[in-house]
This record gives structure tokens, C-alpha cells and sequence, in this order.
């Protein structure tokens, strides 16, 4: 298909596909169902992307990156997400794309220096401590109840978080808190810059959960025990933090789209060869009607997804606030991409649960796209909540009421 990308996106999409395929799958199946995969081999496939150039799509080129535009991402990062490597060796993987851009958007030049310069370069990691375990802030964020108070020169933050991605491996975490507490939590939330040294913060435990192979990445409990961080490590302005965290989330959520469209469409791949190789019944697998067919209405979804994703990042990109089109893509793109990939597990049959294939991987990994970004509930609220906004009575004239004569 043709969705004029632009040249540049394009070429790199085009380079980063080669680099998946020559560098990032052969090491994969390595590690297939033996991860987690080992620092040293994650900065051997970085060195490999630099010498691709395809590291860092999304950093500016004053960090090391290829500094390309949002519309000329969007296909570099479905390249990426064909494997489950891909994107963390291109350095454009969440949680740490997303701080990147944060700090990008609104970081003092202190703070780039100190944070995003050593994220770029692959040097350190970062979590976003967001989500609190019940009755805290989770798909309703107003909810939050982690503190921040202001001591001196200092801020001092007391709270619970959980689900932090790659908290535990975390060299910085960025911890939403409410500073306000006589303001609406729209806008009485700041967020900080924590060292995850810095004295308070405790690792509670990583939790368990579905997904992760082989990557190996955590998503940890941690709890703030009256943690003190200086009054430079506020991100943006105070009590800005809602209108930050919906800055960071809008383009992450699409970029989630597009790095699991890229697993989805190598799921179709792979089922697709295995049932033209697997006989059974007297045929082809791949002759049956109902295979056919079921992959024929997986790829049309796909190509939606694709063109729904490129239009919302279009408006995005023209500065307009998108909140509906997003919200419609991450819907739509999450449940297409975990039902391609759950036909694909099926059509492999042992083969699609085994691990000597990446698929049982990939449908762990998919799962969660229907819950982090924000569940599908909570989009289509949004979207039901635009749709119901202004409904055009007048079409209603025609009708008759009881007792209208």
C-alpha cells in the first residue's frame, strides 16, 4: 500500500526494515523464550542501528538522532515494531520515546542536559509514575492522590504508584503529583523529576503480568516516602502537569499504534507461510475459504488502522488537539491488531503457542495495548462523549409525540 509518507520517513522506513530483517530478527529467535536479552547484546543491536542509520527516529539530531518530523515517523516505527527488539534498538521504544519527548517539550536546559542527553544516547532509563494502585488516579486521573509539597527550595512527594513501565530499571522517574489541592486535579498536577536513588523511593515489588518476553521489562510498585528533590526538578511550569501528560500521551499513543501495527502485519506473515507450507484435509491450509477469507478481513484492518493513525498524526502535526481522531485510532488500531495476531496464534496451531516462533510472544505483548495509553473505555467515552454533544434535534421534526394532534 501507498500512504504518502513522506521521502524521508520513507527512505528511513525503507532502511530500518532492512535493519530489522539482517540484524534485530536473527537475534531475536535467540532469545525466544530465553530472555531477558542482556544489556551487552541491546548495545550491539544500537551500534547496528547507528551504523543503519536508523537510531533514534524520533531524537533530535543534536542528541544523535535522525530528528524527523511526526508524519515521517509513523512508518519508521511499524518497521521497528515488527519485532519485539526492534524498537528498544532503535532507542524509539515506550517508556523511554515518550519521557524523551517530555523532556524535548518542555525540560530546562539543565535538565536536557542532565536527563535527556543520557536517555538519547542510550546511557539511562526512565519510567513515567502515573498510575496509582485503587481508589488512586487510573483511567480516571483525577483520582490521583500522590503529593507534592513544597519545603524551602525543596519539594517533598509522598505516594503509591504502580504499573510504572521500567520503573525498576529506571535511572529518573517522572512522578505525577497533585500541588494544588484546592484546585480541580486538572489544574493543581505537577510533575517531577525523581533520581530513583534519591532517598524515599522504594522498589516495592515488580508485578507480575501478562507480556514482556523477551524483553524482560518491569513494571513496578514504588512507594514515595517523603521523598526531597530540589525545586529545579519541576517539569514545566506548576501545576501544569495534566496538560503536559496529555502533550506526552497524544503522539504516544499513536506511535503504540504504529509499532504494534508493524507486529500485527509480521503475525500475518508468519501465519501466512505456515498455512501455504501446512497441508491438512486433503489441502493446503491456505486454500481453505474461511482462512482466506479471515486474513483478507485482518488485512483490510490493518490498512484502515494505518490510514486512520496517519490522518489523526496529520491534524496532530498541524497543531490541532486531535483528542477525538486519537482516541478513534487507539480504539480501533488495539482491538485490530490483537485480533490479527489472535488468528495468526490460531493458524499456527502448536506452532502459534510454541515459542520457536515469535507469535505466543506477540499475543501476550498485544494484550496490554487494549489497557495502557488509556483503556477502551476510556477513549470511547471521548468519542462517545464528542458524538453526543450536539445531536441535530431538527431531524426529529417529522415525528409524532403522543398527544399531538
Amino acid at each position: 500500500m501507498e500512504y504518502d509518507d513522506p521521502e524521508r520517513g520513507s527512505a528511513a522506513a525503507e532502511r530500518t526494515r532492512e535493519f530489522v530483517d539482517e540484524v534485530v530478527i536473527p537475534a531475536e529467535r535467540e532469545y525466544l523464550g530465553a530472555g531477558p536479552v542482556p544489556d551487552d547484546e541491546i548495545e550491539r543491536l544500537r551500534e547496528r542501528a547507528r551504523e543503519y542509520d536508523v537510531y533514534g527516529p524520533q531524537i533530535p539530531e543534536e542528541y544523535g538522532g535522525l530528528g524527523l518530523d511526526f508524519r515521517e515517523l509513523l512508518p519508521v516505527f511499524e518497521e521497528a515494531g515488527r519485532s519485539l527488539l526492534g524498537p528498544t534498538a532503535l532507542r524509539c521504544g515506550a517508556p523511554d520515546e515518550g519521557n524523551m519527548h517530555t523532556l524535548e517539550m518542555v525540560g530546562t536546559d539543565a535538565q536536557k542536559e542532565r536527563w535527556l542527553a543520557p536517555l538519547a544516547a542510550g546511557e539511562a532509563r526512565s519510567g513515567f509514575s502515573m498510575t496509582e494502585p485503587i481508589q488512586g488516579g487510573g483511567s480516571d486521573p483525577k483520582m490521583l492522590r500522590t503529593s507534592a509539597e513544597k519545603s524551602g527550595d525543596e519539594w517533598v512527594i509522598d505516594g503509591h504508584k504502580w504499573w510504572t513501565t521500567q520503573g525498576s530499571e529506571a535511572d529518573v522517574l517522572l512522578v505525577m503529583a497533585r500541588t494544588d489541592d484546592e484546585a480541580h486535579p486538572y489544574q493543581g498536577t505537577s510533575i517531577f523529576l525523581v533520581p530513583a536513588d534519591a532517598d524515599g523511593v522504594e522498589i516495592v515489588r515488580d508485578i507480575p503480568h501478562v507480556g514482556g518476553a523477551p524483553m524482560g521489562m518491569s513494571h513496578a510498585e514504588i512507594r514515595y516516602d517523603e521523598v526531597r528533590v530540589p525545586e529545579e526538578n519541576l517539569l514545566g511550569a506548576e501545576n501544569a502537569g495534566f496538560a503536559i501528560a496529555q502533550e506526552r500521551l497524544v503522539p504516544a499513543r499513536l506511535t503504540h499504534c504504529m509499532r504494534f501495527l508493524g507486529m500485527a502485519d509480521r503475525a500475518l506473515d508468519i501465519a501466512t507461510a505456515y498455512v501455504t507450507e501446512r497441508d491438512a484435509f486433503g489441502s493446503s491450509v491456505a486454500d481453505k475459504q474461511a482462512v482466506r477469507f479471515d486474513v483478507a478481513d485482518h488485512r483490510t484492518q490493518l490498512h484502515a488502522a494505518r490510514t486512520m493513525v496517519r490522518h489523526a498524526a496529520g491534524q496532530y502535526a498541524d497543531g490541532a488537539e486531535a483528542r477525538v481522531e486519537v482516541a478513534m485510532c487507539k480504539t480501533f488500531t488495539a482491538n485490530a491488531v490483537q485480533d490479527a495476531i489472535d488468528s495468526a496464534v490460531q493458524y499456527c496451531g502448536g506452532n502459534g503457542i510454541g515459542k520457536d516462533l515469535p507469535l505466543a510472544d506477540f499475543y501476550e505483548n498485544v494484550r496490554q495495548f487494549r489497557i495502557v495509553d488509556g483503556a477502551d473505555e476510556v477513549h470511547r467515552r471521548t468519542i462517545a462523549r464528542d458524538a453526543f454533544e450536539d445531536p441535530p434535534m431538527e431531524e426529529l421534526d417529522p415525528i409524532t409525540r403522543f398527544g399531538e394532534f
